[in-house]
């Protein structure tokens, strides 16, 4: 019971204890959460501004919503599509990354 009371005891007279340490542990999440989770958005944000502004006339692509296309033409903003006989203007946000790329992607070939 002495033990206990005496852990719970604050700290002597004089004996402040460093305001770096205290605030370490809130220091380090929030390092390990930018690493894990703010970083790794950032570098994607990049590589999808990238890959939109190399997108040009005579590209296939596929929108969010699905939509399998090819570019017509090509502006700052948006992009006239054709899919099926059917023209479309789409905004350059509307293209999906990974499908675009899964789809323009070199066939693999096959091992014998």
């Amino acid at each position: 019971m002495i033990n206990q009371v005496l852990l719970m005891a604050p700290p002597a007279a004089g004996a402040s204890s460093n305001p770096v340490m205290q605030f370490l542990p809130l220091i380090l999440i929030f390092v390990v959460f930018y690493f894990f989770m703010i970083y790794p958005q950032i570098k994607k944000n990049k590589a999808q501004k990238k890959f939109r502004e190399n997108l040009g006339k005579g590209d296939k692509v596929i929108t969010i919503g699905g939509v399998h296309a090819k570019i017509l033409e090509a502006t700052e903003h948006t992009f006239l599509i054709e899919s099926e006989g059917t023209k479309l203007r789409i905004d350059r946000t509307a293209v999906s990354m990974e499908a675009s790329a899964a789809l323009n992607a070199p066939a693999k070939e096959e091992k014998k």
